[in-house]
């Protein structure tokens, strides 16, 4: 019997959203491509393999239900039951680092 093994992908650790805020905000295609925007890495030509972009999970209600923000979360936030509320098209760039530096503190 093989012994199991630890994988770590090249893609970053998804981020989730919850799919019935999404639908209640005021331009749902918009927030959605606002995040997917904000999760592509920067072009940087000069350094070795580019790191694939974190996926956008949508869920099923988290249970918060805020009357005008989305909620988002993923990785360690995630595990430990910590969420982030961006209610705001401009915000996202700001709460996708709030989990990518909780990310990079908890490695």
């Amino acid at each position: 019997m093989a012994l199991p093994s630890i994988v770590r992908p090249r893609r970053a650790a998804p981020v989730l959203v919850c799919r019935k805020c999404l639908k209640r905000s005021d331009d749902p295609k918009a927030f959605r491509k606002a995040i997917k925007h904000a999760l592509r890495p920067e072009d940087d030509r000069g350094s070795g393999p580019r790191e694939k972009p974190a996926r956008i999970v949508m869920t099923s209600c988290f249970g918060l239900c805020p009357k005008r923000a989305v909620v988002v979360t993923g990785g360690v936030r995630a595990q430990r039951g910590e969420y982030v509320l961006v209610s705001d098209t401009q915000d996202i760039p700001g709460a996708l680092a709030l989990l990518r530096d909780d990310q990079n503190k908890s490695s």
